[in-house]
């Protein structure tokens, strides 16, 4: 019989070095295609590319969207415009600091010059037009944007390797701020959409993917997170994420 075990240590091994291998393959493709835009090289980073925009008119367009107060987004470049537009719509902004290290930022329309948007709307600019969460403050979020690397039609994504997306969902649902019912969208050029990408238990699915060319509605096969699973947690990650510190010193849910 097998070690059931060390069959789990195999089986995990064979599907980073799968998901690596696709990684690297969007990457090149998106190079060598003159898909990618600044900031470049796109080697370890969710991309920007070409018509981000257009993706991101479509997902604003969606129902789940037009009802949405509270939208959570991921900081990198090519949600930059979902970003933008959630500010212009006069819904609240949730936005996850890089690598987790100082939380969430949560940007309210209202108390931020119109003009000064755009600004709002990038990494930098989030810091100084808005302002750190509490877990015990962070709201109820109605949608979630995730950036991707690749994606099956299926909805299972991948990010650039450090497993941030999954973790800031995992926070979020810890504390009540979303639920099994939350949507979550990503935007994505054609090209990162891929045949097959193997499902491990900790990984986020979408509800809907957003091209410069179509919009893919995709049927749940799988469940997503309920929580932080502790057992993938390092120290270093409860070193350097004060949030998880707080949540695993807490023993339950805060909210």
């Amino acid at each position: 019989m097998g070690n059931s075990k060390f069959d789990g240590v195999v089986l995990m091994k064979s599907f980073s070095v799968e998901k690596d291998s696709l990684r690297r393959k969007i990457w090149s493709l998106m190079e060598e295609g003159g898909i990618s835009r600044f900031p470049k090289p796109v080697l370890g980073r969710i991309p920007n590319f070409v018509g981000a925009e257009i993706a991101a008119a479509r997902l604003v367009e969606e129902e789940e969207y037009r009802r949405a107060r509270i939208v959570k987004v991921n900081p990198d470049a090519p949600q930059h415009t979902v970003r933008l537009k959630v500010l212009l719509d006069g819904k609240m902004l949730l936005v996850p600091t890089p690598r987790l290290r100082e939380g969430f930022m949560v940007l309210d329309p209202d108390g931020i010059p119109r003009g000064s948007y755009a600004e709002a709307s990038t990494i930098r600019g989030s810091f100084k037009h808005g302002r750190p969460c509490r877990l015990d403050e962070l709201p109820r979020v109605d949608m979630v944007v995730d950036g991707s690397v690749a994606i099956s039609e299926d909805g299972v994504r991948i990010g650039k390797g450090g497993g941030y997306s999954e973790l800031e969902y995992a926070i979020l649902r810890e504390v009540g701020a979303v639920g099994d019912d939350t949507p979550v969208f990503t935007t994505v050029h054609d090209v990162q959409i891929v045949d097959h990408v193997p499902k491990e238990p900790h990984d986020l699915t979408v509800d809907a993917i957003m091209t410069p060319t179509r919009t893919i509605r995709v049927k749940r096969r799988y469940e997503r997170p309920k929580g932080i699973l502790w057992g993938k947690i390092s120290q270093d990650q409860l070193r350097n994420i004060p949030v998880l510190l707080a949540l695993r010193k807490a023993g339950v849910p805060l909210g």
